[in-house]
């Protein structure tokens, strides 16, 4: 049994072949890097988001708690109940 040699051209195919392989590895690698990042990204944005929706659902939930609403119009619409005195400290 006699067993061949490969050619230069094999030889050359099967390199282009490798390094064709290796430049598609390392693309897919950055993409993965990417996408990972994105994930991320989005993880925190859902997590933002799912605190301010609990704070809405509060905030509905407890709508009619008058001492809840005294203090909002006292700490975010500067709001004093009748006979209050506003006392401001400036720096």
């Amino acid at each position: 049994m006699k067993i061949k040699k490969a050619g230069f051209l094999t030889k050359l195919v099967v390199l282009l072949l490798l390094v064709a392989a290796s430049v598609c590895l390392l693309r897919m690698r950055g993409q993965i890097a990417a996408a990972q990042t994105e994930r991320d990204g989005l993880k925190t944005q859902v997590a933002e988001q799912t605190q301010v929706n609990a704070d809405l659902k509060d905030a509905v939930e407890n709508s009619g708690d008058t001492q809840r609403q005294a203090d909002i119009a006292r700490d975010k619409l500067g709001l004093a109940a009748p006979g209050e005195k506003v006392i401001i400290f400036t720096d």
